[in-house]
């Protein structure tokens, strides 16, 4: 069955979708008039929702950091200090990367020798100024250049523009933000807010499925 959503459709068309199920007038812009402007903020609350439930292929993505000798701090520059890591990857010495946490690291740099080398492990360390993008550490001291590669989900921002597009999937954002608006105004012409709410989690979840097919190994519990 063919989707009534584009592949990537944008602020417009996810409020103009809202606004149709609730028996509203479609709009041309989404500041067109306070109602529509209070769906575009539901659409938002709604996306935050969805794009939070599942670690989406399509919010997937590969962010690169090049060592320099005697440097350990780096910028994930992208990552807008809204980043979950999949894997880390030596990609120069061909290893995999472990998290370590900050009180291990300030023991290694501050209360023993430090090691120069190529990078094994990695912890977070805040966000840069004026960026807002996540800053890590790494250890060994780099002692050369090396590529990192953090394979990564990063959720996306607000959509704040007519034409701004959504990665993940319409449906489950379009059901829920229409059952948020069922219960901030109270009354939807035949059916409560709960049921929307029902059918907003069916479309999350089969949206999830289909998805999670795609990296069916992260859904298997494998026990120790």
């Amino acid at each position: 069955m063919t989707s009534i959503f584009p592949t990537m459709p944008t602020r417009l068309d996810l409020v103009n979708a809202v606004l149709r199920r609730l028996r509203e007038p479609e709009v041309d812009s989404v500041d067109e008039n306070s109602y529509s402007k209070l769906i575009g903020d539901l659409v938002n609350d709604a996306k935050t929702l969805v794009e939070t439930a599942w670690d989406w292929s399509a919010l997937r993505t590969t962010l690169t950091v090049t060592t320099l000798e005697g440097v350990f701090s780096y910028t994930l520059t992208g990552s807008q200090n809204n980043i979950k890591e999949l894997n880390v990857i030596n990609d120069t010495s061909n290893t995999s990367m472990s998290y370590q946490t900050q009180k291990w690291f300030d023991e290694k740099y501050l209360m023993e020798d430090v090691v120069s080398g190529s990078p094994l492990y990695f912890t977070y360390n805040g966000i840069r100024s004026g960026t807002g993008d996540t800053k890590i550490d790494v250890y060994p001291k780099p002692d050369g250049a090396y590529t990192l590669r953090f394979n990564c989900v990063i959720r996306k921002d607000d959509l704040n523009f007519d034409g701004s597009f959504l990665y993940i999937p319409a449906p489950p954002v379009v059901h829920l933000a229409v059952a948020l608006a069922a219960r901030e105004r109270g009354e939807t012409g035949g059916t409560s807010a709960s049921e929307y709410f029902t059918i907003a989690n069916k479309y999350l979840s089969d949206a999830i499925a289909i998805d999670a097919a795609k990296h069916p190994e992260e859904v298997i519990f494998y026990t120790p």
